[in-house]
């Protein structure tokens, strides 16, 4: 690693195999904690390239856990994460939604490195049980229409800087690769970033997967459809700018969409927004999330058919249902 770190610190890149190599000696516990950190702390100082994005993704999935889920054709949710908003679970919200509309998900998630409550905090407050066997996912998509992937039991490498992660508490080149990183390999995907500059190393990227794919920025740096700014939304046919109103019937606030200050906090406003007791707010930018979500799949012929099976979703209970079922079978 002290050779690494050398090369890096003369401002040099690494090549898509080196990267592999790194990323496969941490997941396998080669390098101590220290090395780690400060291989994690370059990346702070200097943007990554392409393909060191390639090579550390590559790594990641050579090492995960195995599943096989591909005849489900579900769609994920996910963000960067690492915008420093707190915002709700709105991406995991989300995902209930489409569930509640039909659509299978396969939800790939962890616990927050930079913000209060990441996906993980929240399902295993509301006592959802993590596990990586193929049946137990497979049980979930199947009654519940959502399963809950967590990253660090199927990828290695991710276990391993967990600790590090959260004791930086700031944005490092893991979240961008989370996101890239699911191991149901899902048929769309709608990705949240928090700057212009990862919208287009993932445009890149997911373009050369020959997936549907949807990403979103919204402009004042959420990574995610927050209706506080207009939204960029960029797919395989191109990049448009949508405004709140366009998206969610409205502009709201930032302090509509703050998360609470604990995992418990979190908790209660998840429920409350699945139970139908959400704010105007709150349930505008969910929806508009699951709409995009959903409208990615290409099964909606106009986004706003997408989002009124987002509205029906939630007003009718679906959503709700498909957490209770989700967590009724643990």
């Amino acid at each position: 690693m002290k050779k690494i770190l050398q090369y890096l610190f003369e401002h040099k890149t690494l090549s898509r195999e080196s990267a592999k190599d790194v990323l496969m000696n941490i997941g396998k516990g080669i390098y101590n904690e220290h090395e780690v950190t400060a291989f994690m702390t370059v990346y702070l100082m200097s943007s990554i390239t392409i393909d060191e994005l390639q090579g550390f993704r590559d790594a990641l999935l050579e090492l995960c856990v195995k599943t096989d889920l591909e005849q489900y054709e579900a769609v994920d949710i996910v963000g960067t994460g690492g915008d420093g908003k707190n915002t709700f679970n709105i991406s995991t919200l989300a995902c209930f939604i489409v569930a509640g509309a039909g659509q299978k998900v396969a939800k790939h998630g962890n616990y927050g490195a930079s913000s209060v409550s990441g996906a993980s905090n929240v399902m295993e407050q509301l006592g959802y049980t993590f596990g990586n066997t193929n049946d137990k996912l497979k049980n979930e998509l199947d009654k519940a229409g959502i399963c809950f992937l967590h990253a660090p039991l199927f990828h290695p490498a991710l276990k391993t800087v967990g600790p590090i992660r959260k004791n930086l508490a700031m944005r490092t080149f893991f979240n961008m690769l989370g996101p890239m990183a699911n191991p149901a390999n899902p048929a769309s995907q709608l990705v949240g970033v928090f700057s212009l500059e990862m919208a287009r190393i993932y445009t890149y990227l997911l373009q050369l997967g020959g997936r549907p794919f949807t990403i979103i920025h919204s402009l004042d740096g959420y990574d995610e459809i927050s209706l506080t700014n207009d939204t960029k939304v960029i797919t395989h046919q191109g990049e448009k700018i949508y405004t709140p109103e366009q998206l969610g019937k409205r502009m709201v606030s930032p302090a509509d969409i703050h998360g609470g200050n604990s995992v418990e906090e979190a908790a209660k406003i998840f429920t409350k927004i699945l139970q139908g007791e959400g704010s105007w707010s709150q349930n505008a930018v969910v929806l508009a999330n699951a709409a995009m979500a959903l409208y990615g799949t290409g099964k909606y012929i106009k986004y706003d058919d997408a989002y009124q099976a987002a509205v029906t979703s939630l007003e009718s209970g679906a959503a709700g249902k498909a957490l209770q079922t989700l967590i009724s079978i643990q």
